[in-house]
């Protein structure tokens, strides 16, 4: 796409489209002269879309109405509720409706996974994860290890880019896995990495550690929503993800999960609940477990539904702007113009992080501001700059601001604006 560094070219691109009028189905932040914020957080914490809010209201009419019988009554009845958003959620990482569930919260999930796919030995104890992993993983598999016996400091394996790089080769992920796989047990890698907006390769990886003999995994939290994927085809063993960032369900909200069909039968141990037990029998309440031969079987209790009705609503607004590929499509175009406008307007202050590869980028640019001398704080003190003037982004130390141009309420006007108030506040100090 030929880009243009004017704003009647913004403009013109948010004529043209197609996904223009699915802003109005989201609640866009003011600012105090009443105007929108430019709001490019949404790989943090989505906007509310107006279904997420309709939804909710109406399972709070249900309850009301209904009591207690709101679990059978209704269009939409509690007991199966989760079931409502299996549809969406495969089309969203490329499953089969049975190989996925909205349970939990995300590291609740990948503990519940490890439970099931990381059981070391003697010999295969290692879990393979990047150094700069989001610490909630790193805390989750340090944890996992201690709680096996082993000592993380020989069986927690990290990858890392090479020195004087931000992000990891492909080649030297899948060189570390040829090298050590006959020890490790579990590859848990992000489909996204949180800050500096890496894709990885998620079938290579795949293929990589199952040739090994390891399980792999990956934590999905900044990439569902984000890019498309083919988890059931990849052969990964499960995957894990939040709803909040790219899927706009709410502060907190439900989390989902994934488990290959290929081990719904297998006899692995899990942490049981009630949930999990096989529906025809659930009611007899009997204490022999059976599970539900789907990814299912991992639940533990019943699900919070007013959480699942504020994701059945970003669902359907997802479904009503096309689906993960039609946002896709728009997603590349508008990084591809924040990239232009900012290699074009301040590449001599900004080093971008994210690589510009499409295949191994998504939403998020990761922009590392330039220290001047010794001031350290620089970075930080543009950002707060820039958000007083309007934009809400969010910021990671040492120093990068993490932007996100989500295509469903995103503008091209929105990337033009953000670019000239980054310039105006840089200039500034």
């Amino acid at each position: 796409m030929n880009y243009q560094n004017t704003l009647e070219f913004a403009q013109q691109q948010d004529q043209l489209d197609p996904l223009a009028a699915i802003r109005k189905q989201f609640a866009i932040p003011k600012q105090t002269d009443g105007k929108d914020e430019i709001y490019l957080c949404g790989n943090s914490l989505g906007l509310q879309p107006r279904l997420a809010a309709e939804y909710v209201k109406r399972e709070l009419e249900q309850w009301a109405t209904h009591g207690v019988k709101g679990h059978f009554e209704g269009d939409f009845p509690w007991m199966p509720y989760h079931e409502f958003l299996s549809q969406g959620f495969a089309e969203l990482v490329g499953a089969k409706k049975e190989e996925v569930v909205a349970m939990n919260s995300l590291t609740a999930n990948l503990h519940f996974m490890m439970v099931s796919f990381y059981r070391p030995t003697k010999t295969r104890h290692k879990i393979l994860i990047e150094e700069h992993a989001f610490p909630s993983d790193h805390y989750a598999v340090e944890s996992q290890i201690l709680f096996h016996g082993f000592d993380p400091k020989q069986s927690m394996l990290l990858v890392k880019p090479r020195a004087g790089e931000e992000t990891i080769r492909n080649q030297d992920l899948l060189d570390l896995i040829e090298q050590e796989g006959d020890s490790i047990a579990l590859i848990l890698m992000p489909g996204v990495q949180y800050y500096t907006g890496q894709v990885f390769d998620m079938q290579a990886i795949t293929q990589a550690g199952h040739e090994k003999g390891a399980m792999v995994g990956f934590d999905l939290a900044h990439a569902a929503g984000n890019i498309p994927m083919q988890l059931h085809d990849w052969q990964a063993d499960f995957a894990c993800w939040c709803s909040y960032k790219y899927l706009n369900s709410g502060p907190g909200s439900v989390a989902g999960c994934f488990v290959h069909e290929k081990h719904h039968k297998a006899d692995l141990p899990r942490f049981a609940g009630w949930w999990g037990h096989d529906k025809a029998t659930r009611f007899k309440m009997e204490n022999s477990f059976k599970p539900i031969q789907s990814t299912e079987a991992w639940q533990l209790s019943n699900p919070p539904v007013l959480s699942l009705a504020a994701i059945r609503g970003s669902l359907d607004t997802i479904k009503m702007a096309g689906g993960i590929h039609a946002l896709r499509k728009k997603a590349l175009k508008l990084s591809g113009f924040l990239r232009f406008l900012l290699d074009t307007n301040l590449s001599a202050e900004v080093e971008l992080l994210t690589p510009e590869d499409s295949r191994y980028s998504g939403s998020q640019i990761s922009i590392a501001i330039n220290q001047k001398g010794d001031d350290s704080e620089r970075g930080k003190q543009i950002f707060d700059r820039i958000e007083a003037m309007g934009v809400t982004g969010d910021w990671r130390y040492p120093n990068v601001i993490r932007v996100a141009p989500v295509p469903q309420y995103n503008s091209y006007q929105d990337v033009y604006h953000f670019v000239q108030i980054l310039a105006q506040a840089i200039k500034q100090h």
